[in-house]
């Protein structure tokens, strides 16, 4: 298994819910209801595959190793840039959970706006975001770390993907994400 071509292939499911944001978004200003509960599933994607499932492997393997093995530059793009940027898609899909919760109760306009905000700042973040790994990060790291470190890692990816695979991460997720481009795309 090459773990970097896994998380590429990741990347664009990804990028389909970044679609998937970008159209009920759309949907909404077009004069569309707020769909509370499709944007609950888009929040549960996000945080499971996304985030727990992608961004784990990368936190805890990739990254790390990177880290460990590539110098100050490596920390620097890691800590400074990748990881401030999951932090920051974290707090939006918090700030959306937030907006979701009042406007359930109340549909006030500012709460619509919230969650429009958030969701497509959420889905900006995150096209961006990939881009600079599978184009900067992703290469610095196959071109820099040695072949047994690489291979290593892909060892490491295998078991977290293994025990995923037992779990039904990625089967569960993936359901969630057809059903969305489904109706969205």
């Amino acid at each position: 298994m090459d773990s970097i071509e896994l998380m590429v292939m990741e990347h664009e499911n990804i990028l389909s819910l970044v679609s998937v944001i970008r159209n009920a978004c759309c949907g909404v200003l077009e004069g569309a209801p707020v769909e509370v509960n499709d944007f609950r599933d888009m929040i549960t994607f996000a945080r499971t595959y996304a985030d727990k499932h992608h961004h784990g492997k990368e936190e805890q393997i990739l990254f790390r190793e990177m880290m460990e093995r590539l110098g100050p530059a490596a920390v620097k793009l890691i800590q400074h840039g990748m990881y401030v940027e999951h932090d920051m898609g974290r707090f939006h899909l918090g700030e959306l959970e937030s907006a979701l919760t009042r406007y359930e109760v109340d549909k006030k306009t500012f709460d619509k706006l919230e969650i429009l905000v958030n969701a497509a700042a959420w889905a900006d973040l995150l096209q961006r975001h990939i881009d600079k790994e599978n184009n900067v990060v992703y290469t610095f790291a196959r071109r820099s770390l040695a072949e047994d470190v690489l291979q290593s890692i892909n060892s490491e990816v295998e078991q977290f993907e293994g025990q995923a695979v037992k779990d039904s991460v990625q089967e569960t997720a993936l359901s969630l994400l057809k059903k969305l481009t489904d109706k969205y795309c």
